[in-house]
């Protein structure tokens, strides 16, 4: 890292697990509560941010509005400076509720990655999104790191067009529930400083 890289560091932040993201049901628009392992999950991740974040606080935390994202958000110990709706998880459409293996039936070897996508967004559709959260993330990094509170689907994305990959290329990426991400820089080039980094302990 060089004297030109600025001071702060984009952290994201998944929710914790839902009884759909347990069960692998895709949930993107449906605003569905964390389950007892998930507010557990969501306490102790506060150690794994003060692993991977600066002492100072934060410029800025932006929070999807989804209630599962609030509410990870607060029992991380975040104060939560703005809900932005661009932090939304990938809308699935059709896919809405389902499993992969339930949207297989009738499209075989579908992910979200390669689609379809009836009824939802696109890869391109998402990367708009992301590139405007991250444009205005950038710019806040001289006050310090900037935290985004949302989801699986969306945080990968992130991830992906930090380090200039297509949309497409979260698939290479883990954002496991509670896990956080560390987008970094080295001198002046956007890299990543920590995938997925999890939760050190339990609460419950």
């Amino acid at each position: 890292m060089s004297d030109d890289d600025p001071n702060g560091r984009i952290l994201l932040l998944r929710h914790g697990e839902t009884e759909w993201s347990r069960t692998g049901r895709h949930t993107g628009r449906t605003d569905i509560g964390l389950t007892d392992d998930g507010r557990a999950a969501a306490g102790a991740v506060r150690d794994a941010l003060e692993l991977v974040r600066h002492a100072a606080p934060p410029a800025r935390v932006l929070c999807s509005p989804r209630t599962r994202a609030r509410d990870t958000a607060a029992l991380a110990g975040l104060t939560v400076d703005a809900i932005d709706d661009r932090l939304a998880e990938w809308d699935y459409g059709d896919a809405e509720g389902r499993t992969t293996p339930q949207i297989r039936e009738t499209l075989p070897g579908w992910t979200i990655w390669n689609g379809p996508w009836p009824g939802g967004e696109t890869p391109d559709d998402v990367c708009v999104r992301a590139d405007a959260v991250l444009a205005e993330s950038r710019a806040l990094l001289g006050d310090g790191d900037v935290i985004l509170v949302g989801h699986g689907h969306f945080s990968r994305v992130l991830t992906a067009r930090w380090i200039g990959l297509p949309a497409t290329g979260g698939v290479h990426v883990a954002m496991d529930p509670a896990g956080v991400t560390v987008l970094g820089f080295e001198r002046g080039v956007p890299r990543l400083d920590h995938v997925n980094q999890r939760p050190t302990r339990s609460e419950r």
